[in-house]
């Protein structure tokens, strides 16, 4: 199972996102391996722009799972933050948290965001 961050989503739900990226995550979803945490989801209904989106969204609520959010996966974002400003880099608060769900349920992470790299190696 792989997590697959907002950046990653969006270029595969539009359509003139970037075709590896695309390839990418229709292939996570043919082989079942697609999967998201709430805050993914909450990102990408608050991007929707038309009822195009809206649907695709519904259709993939119906069959991509959700890997939880638990207080572990919170301490572990906080932790992860400090981890960050000690080797002197930053990322998003979300990314922290999407970080940390992917660590917690030990799985890798799709996104089109460089600083999922770093993130996942702290």
């Amino acid at each position: 199972m792989i997590l697959i961050d907002t950046s990653s989503w969006i270029h595969q739900m539009r359509e003139r996102g970037d075709l590896e990226v695309r390839r990418r995550v229709v292939e996570l979803l043919a082989s079942g391996q697609a999967a998201w945490c709430a805050l993914v989801r909450l990102e990408l209904w608050a991007g929707v722009r038309d009822e195009k989106e809206r649907k695709m969204l519904r259709e993939y609520e119906q069959i991509i799972p959700e890997l939880d959010i638990t207080s572990e996966v919170w301490d572990e974002a906080c932790a992860l933050s400090s981890r960050c400003l000690k080797a002197g880099m930053t990322a998003p608060n979300t990314d922290y948290l999407i970080a940390a769900c992917a660590r917690h349920h030990k799985v890798s992470v799709e996104s089109a965001d460089a600083h999922f790299t770093f993130l996942m190696k702290l």
